[in-house]
Parts: structure tokens; C-alpha cells; sequence
């Protein structure tokens, strides 16, 4: 699919507006940020919405991005990011089919990455440690945290997550709670063998229906060697954030296990 620069900046900006904000992105906005006509935004929208990209909501003006547009998004990241990191860093997820983000953080995520690396640091056990960790990326991100410690799933935030807008409709309350009852099962025979694994809305494997985002990190513990650290949230999310920190809890967890 062949933007051009001002469509995909466009699509870009709708995404991190609509991260921040939570209500349908409109062209009176993005036209000022853009410093052109509505017109021409409502032109470029018409075209971004054509390619599947964005989505007009029946309740309103303005645009959200769709789970085409999130995937296209995430895999401009990472294809902005491989410079900064050695081709080793990048193995493609099986949803994905494009690489992940590698393990550097930018200068905004610094705070994250250390208190990721105290909590971690500081505990006495394997099962603490990844626990620990587990709260923190709740803490860091507002979604729910998962991580799996031997046979066991360990699950923190679900109440942070239902408090986000999207989980007031009870059809999408309903479906992330049969994701969650399927989700160890599922990890236990998929395996995702990437250290970064991305599934956005309908690219998941189960739950479909809920609108959220599965971001899982995998590293070898004491346990297995096939453990898993990651975050469950809404589509709508700062996945640069997000997807650098659960990385980066997963390559702290191996180093220190």
C-alpha cells in the first residue's frame, strides 16, 4: 500500500490523537494542525478510508484509525527503528509479518526502563521478580499485565483495563473475559516463538471481538524457556510505549534470571 508522506502523517497524527484522547479525530483539527484547508484533509480522510485504514463512527464526524490502520502503523515503527539496532534484533511475528521492535529506548521511555529494572533487580525470587515486573508495566501503561511463572498465569490490572472507554459496552466487557479464559491455554499450545509478539483486534487468536491489543514479550526463565510477559489493552494505545517496554521487560527478566 503506497502513501504518500502527507496521507500516512495524517493517519499517524488521527492514531496518536485518538491514543490521547479517546473521541473521533475530525478534519477542523487536523486541518489546523496541518496548516491546510478541511477540504483537502476531508480528501486525504476519503482516501485513508478507502485503503481501510480509518473508520468514520456512525456518532460522529471524525475518524478513528482501524485495526489495518494500527498494523500499518506498528510496522512503520519498527521499519523506522532498524537502523538503530543490529539485524539480530528483528524476527518477524507470525501475525505481524514484520519485525519487532528492538530493545533500545527512547529518551521519554527512560524512566520506564528503570523502574522496570528496580523492580526486577530488587526481589528475592524468580516468581517476585516476574511478578514485580508484571505490576510495573500495568503501572506504566494502564492496561492489564500477564506473565507466566511455571504453570501459572499471573494476571494484574484487569480492573485498570475495564476502566478505559471502550469497556462500557458490556458485548466488549464480555468478549475480553473469554479472551482471558482462553488465553493460557492458548499460549500453552501456540507457543509464540518471537521475542515480541503483536496481535492487534481481530488478529488474535481468540476474543476476537474485544478490540484490544495482546503485546507479549517471550524470555527464558527458570521455569521454561518459553515464558511469556506482556500487556493486554485497548486498540487504541501508545504502542511505540508500550511495545518498547514490554521488550524490554521480557530481555530484563532473561538477564536476570
Amino acid at each position: 500500500m503506497n502513501l504518500t508522506e502527507r496521507q500516512r502523517e495524517i493517519l499517524f497524527t488521527i492514531i496518536e490523537q485518538y491514543a490521547e484522547l479517546a473521541t473521533p479525530v475530525g478534519s477542523v483539527t487536523l486541518a489546523k494542525l496541518f496548516d491546510v484547508s478541511s477540504a483537502t484533509i476531508r480528501t486525504e480522510m476519503a482516501r485513508l478510508e478507502s485503503f481501510g485504514l480509518i473508520a468514520q463512527p456512525h456518532t460522529s464526524a471524525g475518524r478513528i484509525p482501524t485495526d489495518a490502520g494500527y498494523r500499518y502503523y506498528v510496522n512503520s515503527l519498527v521499519e523506522e527503528s532498524e537502523a538503530e539496532s543490529s539485524p539480530e534484533d528483528f524476527r518477524p511475528s507470525s501475525s505481524a509479518k514484520k519485525p519487532s521492535l528492538p530493545v533500545f529506548l527512547p529518551k521519554e521511555y527512560n524512566r520506564g526502563a528503570h523502574v522496570l529494572e528496580v523492580r526486577v533487580s530488587s526481589q528475592a525470587t524468580a516468581e517476585s521478580a516476574i511478578r514485580g515486573a508484571v505490576d510495573s508495566l500495568v503501572e506504566l501503561t494502564g492496561n492489564l499485565g500477564l506473565g507466566t511463572i511455571g504453570n501459572q498465569l499471573y494476571l494484574a490490572g484487569i480492573s485498570r483495563l475495564l476502566t478505559q472507554p471502550e469497556f462500557v459496552d458490556l458485548a466488549r466487557v464480555q468478549a475480553v473475559a473469554k479472551l482471558l479464559d482462553n488465553l493460557e491455554p492458548w499460549l500453552k499450545e501456540a507457543a509464540p516463538g518471537e521475542p515480541l509478539n503483536i496481535f492487534i483486534g481481530k488478529e488474535n487468536p481468540i476474543g476476537k471481538s474485544s478490540g484490544v491489543s495482546l503485546i507479549i514479550s517471550k524470555f527464558r526463565s527458570p521455569f521454561s524457556d518459553n515464558s511469556y510477559i506482556g500487556v493486554l489493552g485497548p486498540t487504541r494505545q501508545n504502542y511505540q510505549k508500550v511495545m518498547t517496554l514490554v521488550r524490554s521487560a521480557g530481555q530484563m527478566l532473561e538477564n536476570s534470571l
